[in-house]
C-alpha cells in the first residue's frame, strides 16, 4: 500500500507522533488532487492544485502538525486550506478545525472533498488569513502553511493564553525557517526549527 510506504519513509525522517502517521494512513492524498497529479499522491513531494498554490509535501504536514503537540478535541485555526489535506489530517485527528483561505475556488473544492470524506464539522470560510478568525479565538493551536514576512500580530493575540501554539514558517517568498511560537499569559516564546519553502503568505499582516 502505498500510504504506508510514505509513513514508513516519513518515520525514517522523525515524524514520530503515532497519532499523526495513523491519520496520514487513513487519509486518502490522491483525493486531493487534479487527476494530472494522481499517479504522484504518495510521492513525498508539493504539487500544484491551482491558483499558484500547492499541496504541501507529505513531510511538512506530518512535521507541522506533530510540532504542535495536539491533544483531541483541541481548537486548531488553520491559515491556508489550500486542497484541504492538512485539514483533513487534523480532522481525522479529532481536533475542532477552523479554516481560512484567500481563494474561493480552492476553498469551495476543499469543501467537497472534505464533505465526501465524512468531516462535516469543519468550520471554513474565505478571507484573510494573515488576520486569523478573532471571531471564534482563542485557539489552542494555529497552523500556517504559507510563508509570512514575520509573525502576525493578529494570530499571536488569537492563541489561547494558557501554552497556546503556532507553527508558522518566516523568511523570504523563496524560503523560510519554521518556527515554533508558545503564548503563556502574555508571554510569548519563539523556537527556531528547521528550513522549508512554502508558497508567500498574501495578506495584511503577510507579503502584499
Amino acid at each position: 500500500m502505498m500510504r504506508q510506504t510514505l509513513v514508513e519513509e516519513l518515520r525514517k525522517r522523525g515524524i514520530h507522533d503515532d497519532r499523526v502517521l495513523e491519520a496520514m494512513v487513513a487519509i486518502p492524498r490522491d483525493k486531493f488532487l487534479d487527476p494530472t497529479f494522481v499517479l504522484r499522491a504518495y510521492e513525498d513531494s508539493a504539487l500544484p492544485i491551482g491558483e499558484g498554490q500547492t499541496i504541501s509535501q507529505p513531510y511538512t504536514v506530518a512535521y507541522q502538525t506533530q510540532t504542535l503537540r495536539l491533544q483531541p478535541g483541541e481548537k486548531v485555526l488553520e491559515i491556508g486550506t489550500g486542497s484541504g489535506y492538512q485539514t483533513a489530517i487534523l480532522a481525522k485527528m479529532g481536533m475542532r478545525i477552523f479554516t481560512i483561505e484567500r481563494h474561493v475556488e480552492l476553498l469551495e473544492a476543499a469543501r467537497k472533498r472534505l464533505e465526501a470524506l465524512g468531516f462535516h464539522k469543519v468550520i471554513s470560510r474565505a478571507g484573510d488569513g494573515s488576520r486569523g478568525w478573532p471571531e471564534f479565538a482563542p485557539f489552542d493551536a494555529i497552523v500556517v502553511t504559507a510563508g509570512a514576512p514575520d509573525v502576525p500580530e493578529s494570530l499571536t493575540k488569537q492563541l489561547s493564553p494558557n501554552g497556546g501554539r503556532m507553527v508558522i514558517p518566516i523568511g523570504s517568498q523563496q524560503k523560510q525557517t519554521m518556527y515554533l511560537i508558545e503564548r503563556n499569559g502574555e508571554k510569548l516564546s519563539a523556537k527556531e526549527l528547521a528550513d522549508f519553502a512554502f508558497v508567500p503568505l498574501i495578506g495584511k499582516e503577510g507579503w502584499s
